[in-house]
Formats: structure tokens, sequence, C-alpha cells
């Protein structure tokens, strides 16, 4: 339950992605043969087909100029957190289009501006977002936390939290693009504003 404001719309129950499909997709990719080359070049290019405008957001993002890690940290990331919601929900994962991505990441924005505002705010907009997809910010923090323990020399931390922020917004506009179960009951009509 919120006790402070917040501009991210809560990720309902039915979209959460278990830590189990997380770790799956991190077996797959990890795997360096000619027939899993193969299969991430298709789930590239069907990503590309079933969320064109997800993908040509996060394209925009990893076509500049980025370190060696950031870019690598944002293809893996994007491409795994996109993996674990096809896997979870097939079907019923629905097109994100141009309004619904433009949406999460005005919210996002709209967010980090109300938690600078606040002083006494003690929690940030990917704490948020934690608590709405718990398994899925744990996997993202967990490989950008190794990525850049791996590479504290080297790395471009402006560009790794580009690349950060894109797959929290990747994570929220896949998370609303869920469809509801058929058997998902709204609320009584008292419970509802």
């Amino acid at each position: 339950m919120w006790v402070r404001r917040a501009a991210i719309r809560p990720v309902p129950s039915y979209a959460l992605v278990p830590t189990r499909v997380l770790e799956q997709i991190e077996e797959q990719l990890a795997e360096d043969d000619d027939d899993s080359r193969q299969q991430l070049d298709d789930a590239f290019t069907r990503f590309e087909r079933t969320q064109p405008a997800l993908a040509e957001r996060i394209s925009a993002v990893l076509s500049r100029p980025l370190d060696e890690t950031a870019l690598a940290l944002g293809y893996f990331l994007t491409l795994a957190i996109w993996l674990a919601f096809d896997e979870t929900f097939d079907k019923d994962l629905q097109e994100v289009n141009e309004t619904g991505l433009t949406s999460v990441e005005e919210a996002l924005a709209l967010d980090e501006q109300i938690r600078l505002a606040d002083p006494a705010e003690a929690v940030d907009s990917d704490d948020v977002i934690a608590m709405e997809q718990p398994d899925v910010l744990a996997f993202v923090q967990e490989h950008l936390d190794a990525a850049l323990e791996a590479n504290a020399n080297d790395v471009n931390v402006d560009d790794v939290h580009e690349i950060y922020r894109v797959v929290l917004i990747e994570v929220l506009a896949l998370s609303y693009a869920v469809r509801p179960p058929s058997n998902w009951a709204a609320l009584p009509s008292e419970f509802t504003a």
C-alpha cells in the first residue's frame, strides 16, 4: 500500500514475471553455439515485429555512442526482459503502442520530479518499479551491479544510467501491455473510484 505520492501506475498482479522464467531466459542467452545465435536472431526479429514502437525506442538508445559495457548490458537486458514477458504471457502480451510508451515515459519523468522535489522522499522511482515488478527489477539490478563491478574503471556511468532508464521504461510498458486473464474479476463497483 502506498503512503507516498507516485506517478507510476500499479502493475496488475496478473502481469508479474516470475524469477524462474528470468532464470530460464538467462540460461538461453548464455548459450553460445550456432543454434543459439540463430534463436537469438529470430528473437530480435520477432521483438521488432511484435513490439515495433518499443523496439524503435530501444534501438534509438542503443544506436547512440555508448561505451561497450553499457551497450552490451543494453542489448542483453532489453532482449531478456522482452523474452521473459513473451515467454510468460505469450498471446496475452499486447503490442505497446506509441501512446502507451509515451505515457510510461512521462509517468516515469513525473515520478522522478516528484521525488526530487521532496527532500524527505526516501524512495527512488526505480524502487517504486521494484515494488511493482520485484523479480524483474532484481534481475536487472543484479546484472547492472555485476557489469559495473566487473568494469568499474572503464565504464561510463552516464551511459549505463541511460540504459537502465530505457530498461525501466520497457519493464513498465510491457507490464501494462499484459491482457487480463479471462477469469480476472474486476473489483465490485463499490470499491472502484
